[in-house]
């Protein structure tokens, strides 16, 4: 997912200006919500992800997965 910096907004701005979310996800489609500078949620148009092919809904929770079990497949590597 490529992002432009608009679609930034820390988790301060992000609770104290709810509407400047909900503008960026209208104008750009979704928003990344940074927690402690770290990227924690993304924000996304609904009907986009509505939108989403299956290919897409396999790469996020396979990448979820992977990211949850990496020692695993670590272990198995070896």
């Amino acid at each position: 997912m490529t992002l432009k910096v608009q679609q930034i907004i820390s988790m301060t701005e992000a609770n104290q200006n709810f509407s400047k979310v909900s503008r960026t996800v209208d104008k750009y489609g979704n928003a990344l919500i940074l927690k402690n500078n770290k990227p924690k949620y993304v924000i996304i148009n609904y009907e986009k992800y509505l939108d989403l092919t299956e290919d897409e809904m396999i790469e996020i929770v396979s990448k979820r997965l992977f990211k949850k079990h990496i020692n695993a497949y670590r272990n198995l590597a070896k």
